[in-house]
Order: structure tokens, then sequence, then C-alpha cells
């Protein structure tokens, strides 16, 4: 198989993984993955997984590619919350939460981070799609817990404020009944802090 017919089965997923090759029944030499690469067609994200770089720089796409990487996850905590537009500053790395440990993979796309929650937090997001490519993303109420959750140094009305969160729309309802099913009294106690502080500062 050469690279056109290559390309011409597997673009469509953005991404391919020498799983999903050997899954296709192609007749495939997998080290035309390492040659391809050297000739700049191809990004190695991590071991055996790959993107087309032709395609990689297109917006959108960094987000897909991190739901690749590592799955399951999400896109959440600080990078949500700047696809949001609730912080100011971008984000230097796409920050995603996972039930699989915590891990971090680098390539020529960026740092993709993942923190570990409980597979029962799992939820709270929804497939989204920018340039044709779908990734999931945390609502904005969740994207928040995830952060409070995992970074339990928010727990100042100062450490808050510093997050200098912007022109959010929050739905309270919703965070209260995500907030609820953590089920832990020291993450609620800084969820009403939050609340405070938001409210106060509107």
């Amino acid at each position: 198989m050469n690279y056109r017919a290559f390309e011409k089965v597997f673009k469509r997923f953005g991404t391919v993984s020498i799983s999903q090759i050997r899954a296709s029944r192609q007749v495939f030499d997998k080290n035309n993955l390492g040659r391809w690469e050297k000739q700049g067609l191809l990004i190695k994200l991590k071991n055996g997984c790959y993107a087309f770089a032709d395609i990689a720089d297109m917006r959108g796409f960094a987000y897909h590619a991190a739901g690749k990487i590592y799955k399951p996850s999400y896109v959440s905590l600080h990078t949500a919350l700047a696809f949001y537009g609730m912080i100011p500053e971008s984000v230097s790395q796409i920050t995603s939460v996972s039930s699989l440990k915590s891990s971090t993979f680098e390539n020529k796309l960026g740092t993709f981070s993942y923190k570990k929650i409980k597979p029962n937090l799992m939820f709270g997001y929804n497939a989204m799609e920018n340039d044709g490519f779908t990734f999931f993303l945390a609502t904005p109420e969740k994207a928040l817990l995830d952060l409070l959750y995992l970074y339990p140094f928010y727990n100042t009305a100062e450490e808050i404020r510093n997050l200098r969160l912007d022109d959010y729309d929050l739905d309270w309802d919703r965070l209260d009944t995500f907030a609820k099913k953590f089920n832990k009294q020291a993450f609620l106690k800084r969820v009403e802090l939050l609340k405070s502080v938001l409210l106060e500062d509107a």
C-alpha cells in the first residue's frame, strides 16, 4: 500500500492507529509509518498513533487528537475554560480528564496532559465539532467542577479570583446537580465558595 492509497482509506478519520490499520485487513508494512513521518507526511502523536500532517494545524484538530491519544477522556479544566472564553489567557497545552492514570504526551502538536478522575465522574461533556473534527468537551460547569476537584488549592476567594473568570453564563442548577455527584463535603464547600465569589463579582 503506497501513501496515496493509505491516505484515501484513513485520512477521513484525521488520525490513524496501528490497530485501525490491522482491523482494515489492508496489506501494509508498518515500517511505512516511520518513513512517512520522516517525509513530513505524518505526525507521530504517540507510539502507534499518527496524524496526517497537512490537516494537523487546522483549528479544532488538537482537541480531536487529544481524544485519540488517550481514551476514554474529554477536554476539560483550563483548556475548556479558555475554549469558552471564560479565562483571558490562552493555554499552552491541551488538558483533559480521564478515568485512566494521569499521563502526559508530547509531540509536534504540543503537550497533551490527562488528569485522573474516578470513573463515575466521567460525565458532563458533549460531542463538539470544529472544522469537521469531533471531540468531547466538558460543559462550562463541569470544567469548573473538575478544576476544583483536581486542584483543591482553589479554596480561597483570592485563589478563585486569580482565575480571572470572565464572560461566564453558567447554568447554576446544572452546576449544583453535577456537584452533588462528587459526594465530598470539602469539595462541596469549595463549590459554594466559587458560587459566592462569582455571584458577588457579577
